[in-house]
C-alpha cells in the first residue's frame, strides 16, 4: 500500500532507458540560513523571471548551434522518433472489467489518445479501438497544452473515472470526472484545479481528496498534508477532514478498497520516503496497522502481506530484512502475530515485486539482477493456517526481465507479462493460472540488428570489497584495445533496480554506431533488496559513487574502453551520480550527460519537492549532517582550474519535482569559473522527464547521445 506520493516523490528519470500551470511552480520559501551569501547564482532559482528565462534562452541557443543544428543530429533524432512513434510498438493495456484500456502517442496524436478494446479484438494484428479521449483535440478546443497523467476508474463497473491532466507535464495536475459510456467529461461533476493532488473513489458520489486546500495545507515537501472526504454536489470547502498530518510529513493520502466482502478504508501517512504509518478507517475512527514504519503493508481480501526493510522481531520470531510475510488481516488487527514466510532473501536473490490474481500470488524475483517468477497459492479460506503452495512460472530467457504488468484480481486468475532483454524486443504474454498457459499476444519488432551484439554480465569489487554487477552490451567482434566508445549508465538510489530492458533508442543511437552500452547495478538501488539500498544512504552515499567508479575502472582495465572514450549518463538521482563523477572522478570519463539532476545538496530541501528526500540524503540544515552531505554535493565541490570532462546538463522548466534550477546553477557556476565545455539545454515542457510528447523526448535523447558520441572521439 505504498502511497502514490512515495512514487511521485521518487523522481526516477531513466532517460537512457525508455522510449519513457495555471499557477506555475515557484521556488519554495527558504530559511534565512539556507541562502549562502557567497552563492552568486541564487537569482536562477526564480524559475520564470525574465532574467532567468533570458539566460536559459541564450544557453539553449548556444547548445542548439553546437549540437542540434546539423544533419547528424537530425538523423539521430529522427531515428529515435521513428521508434517512439512506430505503429508496430506494443500498445500496453490494463484490464478494467470486460475491456482493455490503452493510452497511445504517435505522430498523428502527439499528446495522445485514451482508448479501449476487447480481448478478442486485441488479439488481432490491427485491433479496432473505441476512442475515449483525444488529448490533442481537447487542447485545440480549450486552447491548452494538457499532458495526460493517468486515470482512476470506479470499481467494479468502471464507468466513472477521474482523469489527471498536467498543464506542462509536471506533477501538478487538474482532475476531472469522466463518463465512459458517453465518452465525455461530466458537466457539474467532480473537478479539481491544478495542484499536486491525489483523489480516489469511495463510491459514485464520494471521493477522498488530498490537494492544496489553501495556506498551510501542504507539507514542506509540497504534497498534501490533509486528506478529506468530499461529497458530490457540495463545495470542496465543506469537505470533511479525515486526517491532518504534520508539515514535516512527506504526504497524507486515503483510499477505499471496494472488494465485495472485504471492503475497507485506509489512511497512509508517509513520514518520509521510507517510513509510513497505515491506519484502517472504521466508523470514523482510525486504527493503526501495527507493522514497522519502514515496512510496507498490503491488505488483499482476507490477507495482510508485510514486506520488511529491516529485521523485525514479533511474536517470538525474527524476520529478516527483505522478507515477505503473510497472515490473516482480521487476526492481525485482533492481536495475532503469527506469519507465514512467503519469501526470504539470500546473497543473490531479492524480491522485485508481487502481484495478486483472484486466487494466487505471483512473486517477481531477481537472481543476480535477472528475473524468475514463482506462483504461490494460499491455504484454503476455511483453514486457519497452513503452508502456501509454491511453483515456478516458466518463461524467463537468460539475461532477461520478466515482469507482471497486469492482473484481474477481482474476477479471475488472468495475468499479463512483459518479457524483455537488452537484445530481445518486448513480448506481451497472457495466461490464466491453472487453466491457460502464457501465450504471446503481441511482439514488439526489432528496431536494430541484435545479431551483431552480445550481452554479458560482469562483477567487480568496489573500494570496500563489495561485489558489484554490471551488464555489458557490445559488438560480438569487440576488440579489447581501449578504443571503443562506451556509454556507462547508472542510477543508484531509492531501491530502484536496473534490470535488462530493450531500447530501440539505445540500439539505434548508440549500438548501431558501434558503441558499447553498459548498465551498472550500484548500491543505492534495490538489486539485492533493502540492504543494497541502505548501504548507500546518507553518510554512506559515496559507496554508490565508488561502485560506479569501480565499474568504469574495470571497463578500462579489461580494455573495453579508455577514459578518453568512456562516457557516463544518468538522470534525477542519477544526475547527482553524474555530478559526483564529474567532480570526484573526472579522470575516468571523456564526457558526461547529466539529466534533470540534483546537484546543489546544500539547497535541495528548499527547492521544489526536495524536502521529501531527506531520508535518502540527509538534512543539510543540520550542521552534523551537512558535514557528510557536502562531501557529495557537486555544486559545492566543483573547483576552478580542474580538468573536468565536457558535460551536458539538460532539464525542463516545468520540472516541479527536482526543479530546473539545479542544472542551471551548476552550468552557470562552471561557466563562471571559466569552463567552456559546459552545455545546458532546458526544455519548457515535460516535467521531470524528457518531454511532453515523443518529438520532445526524441530531441532530448538525441542531444545526449550525439553529445557523448562527438566528445568520445
Amino acid at each position: 500500500m505504498k502511497s502514490v506520493w512515495l512514487l511521485l516523490a521518487l523522481g526516477v528519470t531513466l532517460a537512457g532507458m525508455h522510449d519513457a500551470h495555471a499557477n506555475p511552480p515557484q521556488p519554495a520559501a527558504s530559511s534565512a540560513g539556507s541562502q549562502p551569501a557567497d552563492d552568486p547564482y541564487l537569482w536562477l532559482e526564480d524559475i520564470h523571471s525574465a532574467r532567468s528565462m533570458g539566460w536559459v534562452k541564450a544557453q539553449n541557443a548556444r547548445t542548439t548551434r553546437q549540437f542540434i543544428d546539423n544533419a547528424e543530429f537530425v538523423q539521430t533524432r529522427d531515428r529515435i522518433l521513428a521508434v517512439l512513434d512506430s505503429d508496430a510498438r506494443i500498445p500496453g493495456v490494463n484490464r478494467m472489467g470486460d475491456w482493455l484500456y490503452n493510452f497511445w502517442r504517435d505522430k498523428a496524436h502527439p499528446r495522445g489518445i485514451w482508448r479501449r478494446t476487447t480481448l478478442a479484438e486485441y488479439r488481432k494484428a490491427d485491433p479496432k479501438w473505441q476512442l475515449l479521449l483525444d488529448v490533442d483535440a481537447l487542447n485545440k478546443a480549450e486552447y491548452k497544452r494538457w499532458v495526460f497523467k493517468g486515470v482512476q476508474c470506479l470499481r467494479p463497473l468502471y464507468q466513472r473515472c477521474l482523469i489527471s491532466l498536467s498543464p506542462d507535464g509536471g506533477d501538478a495536475v487538474a482532475v476531472r470526472e469522466f463518463d465512459i459510456p458517453s465518452r465525455s467529461f461530466v458537466k457539474g461533476g467532480f473537478e479539481l484545479p491544478v495542484a499536486k493532488t491525489e483523489a480516489g473513489w469511495i463510491d459514485e458520489n464520494t471521493l477522498y481528496v488530498g490537494t492544496d486546500f489553501g495556506p498551510g495545507s501542504l507539507t514542506e515537501s509540497s504534497y498534501p498534508r490533509i486528506v478529506k472526504e468530499w461529497q458530490r454536489g457540495t463545495p470542496l470547502a465543506t469537505a470533511v477532514t479525515v486526517y491532518a498530518g504534520k508539515p514535516t510529513d512527506l504526504a497524507v493520502s486515503a483510499f477505499h478498497d471496494p472488494t465485495p466482502g472485504f471492503a475497507r478504508d485506509f489512511v497512509t501517512v508517509a513520514k518520509d520516503f521510507f517510513h509510513s504509518e497505515l491506519y484502517q478507517r472504521t466508523g470514523g475512527k482510525l486504527v493503526r496497522v501495527e507493522v514497522p514504519t519502514d515496512a510496507s503493508a498490503d491488505a488483499h481480501r482476507q490477507w495482510l502481506l508485510v514486506q520488511t526493510r529491516s529485521a523485525w522481531t514479533v511474536g517470538g520470531t525474527t524476520y529478516p530484512s527483505g522478507a515477505l510475510l503473510a497472515t490473516k488481516f482480521d487476526d492481525f488487527m485482533a492481536g495475532q502475530r503469527h506469519f507465514s514466510v512467503l519469501f526470504e532473501p539470500d546473497a543473490h536473490t531479492s524480491l522485485a515485486s508481487y502481484s495478486w490474481t483472484r486466487h494466487h500470488l505471483i512473486l517477481d524475483l531477481m537472481d543476480d539482477v535477472k528475473s524468475r517468477l514463482e506462483v504461490l497459492t494460499p491455504p484454503p479460506a476455511a483453514a486457519d493456517t497452513g503452508p502456501w503452495q509454491r511453483q515456478a512460472l516458466p518463461g524467463a530467457p537468460p539475461m532477461s526481465t520478466i515482469s507482471v504488468v497486469d492482473t484481474d484480481p477481482d474476477r479471475s486468475d488472468e495475468y499479463w507479462l512483459d518479457v524483455t532483454g537488452f537484445l530481445t524486443p518486448s513480448a506481451l504474454q497472457r495466461g490464466v493460472l491453472g487453466s491457460v498457459p502464457a501465450e504471446t499476444i503481441k511482439q514488439e519488432p526489432a528496431f536494430f540488428d541484435a545479431a551483431r551484439f552480445r550481452v554479458s554480465q560482469h562483477f567487480v569489487h568496489s573500494k570496500d570489497g563489495t561485489r558489484v554487477p554490471y551488464f555489458e552490451i557490445a559488438p560480438k567482434d569487440l576488440r579489447l584495445d581501449g578504443t571503443n566508445r562506451t556509454l556507462l549508465y547508472g542510477y543508484g538510489g531509492f531501491e530502484v533496480s536496473l534490470q535488462p530492458y530493450y531500447s530501440g533508442s539505445v540500439g539505434r543511437a548508440w549500438l548501431d554506431r558501434g558503441g558499447v552500452y553498459v548498465v551498472a547495478n550500484i548500491r543505492g538501488g534495490g538489486e539485492y533488496g533493502p540492504a543494497w539500498h541502505q548501504a548507500a544512504l546518507k553518510a554512506n552515499r559515496p559507496r554508490a559513487y565508488e561502485d560506479f567508479a569501480a565499474v568504469a575502472e574495470d571497463l578500462i582495465r579489461r580494455g573495453v574502453t579508455s577514459a578518453q572514450h568512456l562516457g557516463a549518463e544518468g538522470g534525477s538521482n542519477g544526475g547527482l551520480l553524474m555530478g559526483n563523477m564529474l567532480t570526484t572522478y573526472p579522470q575516468l570519463f571523456g564526457a558526461i550527460a547529466c539529466e534533470v539532476p540534483l546537484l546543489d545538496m546544500k539547497r535541495y530541501t528548499h527547492l521544489s519537492a526536495g524536502a521529501s528526500w531527506m531520508a535518502e540524503y540527509g538534512n543539510p540544515d543540520d550542521p552534523k549532517q551537512w558535514a557528510f552531505i557536502k562531501t557529495f554535493s557537486p555544486y559545492q565541490n566543483v573547483k576552478p582550474g580542474a580538468h573536468y570532462p565536457p558535460v551536458l546538463f539538460y532539464t525542463t522548466t516545468s520540472d516541479d519535482r527536482v526543479g530546473s534550477v539545479q542544472a542551471r546553477k551548476m552550468a552557470a557556476k562552471m561557466e563562471g569559473m571559466g569552463y567552456r565545455n559546459v552545455w545546458l539545454y532546458e526544455n519548457l515542457e515535460g516535467g521531470h522527464g524528457a518531454g511532453a510528447d515523443n518529438k520532445q523526448a526524441a530531441l532530448m535523447h538525441a542531444l545526449a547521445y550525439d553529445f557523448l558520441w562527438d566528445q568520445l572521439k
